[in-house]
């Protein structure tokens, strides 16, 4: 994504063509977020029907009308920038591509167009927040599932002498990361987070810890 200008306002890049099949790529006009379609009028279903055709420069006439509607629509929803001129490139090139699905009976081009957009945002913001799940789910994950069984049986007795006895006898790294993950209950990016430290590396440390407490404590496997 190309960065915003110095006037803050967004940058908006029509679809590259593939094989013939795009129309030109070139900044759509600056607009606002307010939903109006500048030119859009009773014309548009002519002009529909020679992008059906492949007309690029009637394209570029659609484009001009509802770019600036497209973008309000998404950012409404989206709430982010940047996010939303992807999501208006996506609904420009999907308006190119269902050009000959347009029926004038149906509604007006621009009801049709506010429609994509809508759905296009919506389908933006459920795959962000089911990243975000998968996201917590994995992390859940990694701290409830222990590195093997040994881990879970010196963390059933991590509140012993002998237990705090061994972690003396850690790299501060590694007391520190055991600490964290099983007196405090964090989960490992969270710890990485809390020391600043790689999450890999925490990782690694937490490993090596528990290999170093199991040895300690005489934990067989």
């Amino acid at each position: 994504m190309d960065p915003l200008p110095q006037d803050g306002r967004p940058r908006r890049l029509r679809p590259a063509p593939t094989a013939g099949e795009r129309p030109v790529t070139r900044p759509f006009p600056a607009g606002d977020a307010s939903g109006t379609a500048p030119g859009a009028g009773s014309d548009l279903p002519d002009v529909m029907r020679e992008v059906a055709r492949g007309d690029k420069r009637a394209f570029s006439t659609l484009y001009d009308a509802l770019a600036p509607l497209v973008f309000g629509i998404v950012l409404r929803v989206v709430r982010d920038r940047a996010q939303s001129e992807e999501v208006t490139q996506e609904v420009m090139i999907d308006l190119w591509r269902q050009a000959a699905r347009y029926r004038p009976a149906a509604g007006s081009v621009t009801t049709w167009a506010a429609t994509i957009a809508h759905r296009r945002a919506v389908d933006r913001v459920r795959s962000a927040q089911a990243a975000s799940d998968r996201e917590r789910a994995r992390a859940a994950r990694e701290h409830t599932t222990a590195f093997d069984e040994v881990a879970e049986q010196v963390e059933t007795r991590l509140e012993s002498e002998q237990v705090r006895r061994c972690l003396r006898g850690l790299t501060e790294l590694q007391r520190q990361a055991v600490t964290l993950a099983y007196y405090r209950g964090l989960t490992y990016r969270e710890v990485a987070q809390a020391l600043r430290t790689p999450l890999p590396t925490v990782k690694t440390r937490l490993r090596d810890g528990l290999i170093r407490l199991r040895d300690c404590m005489g934990v067989t496997s």
